[in-house]
């Protein structure tokens, strides 16, 4: 049984192993298009995204927040897999802060 708190860790693994696959694939995907874009393009979406968020959190929508907050989150994996991020890049860093 998966632990609430344990969702969001598979979650990101899963979205991890989509746009690596996504990546490799020869298919057109809006993930492979984002990848071949490049750095300038997704960091755009990631700021698009983050705007979103803070909109629908000034106008108190929490069902839009959640939303735009999944979108954010999934360009912000896109972005660290064109700059070779892990997530326990990430989590490290985080850990580091921990007081």
């Amino acid at each position: 049984m998966i632990r609430n708190e344990d969702k969001l860790s598979e979650v990101l693994s899963y979205l991890e192993k989509v746009i690596e696959d996504r990546k490799k694939s020869k298919n057109k995907s809006y993930t492979s298009d984002l990848l071949s874009q490049g750095i300038d393009r997704i960091s755009q979406k990631v700021g698009e995204e983050a705007i979103e968020v803070v909109i629908a959190s000034n106008n108190k929508k929490k069902k839009q927040v959640i939303y735009e907050s999944a979108d954010l989150v999934f360009h912000l994996l896109l972005l660290w897999k064109k700059l070779n991020i892990k997530k326990n890049d990430i989590a490290k860093e985080l850990l580091r802060r921990k007081k």
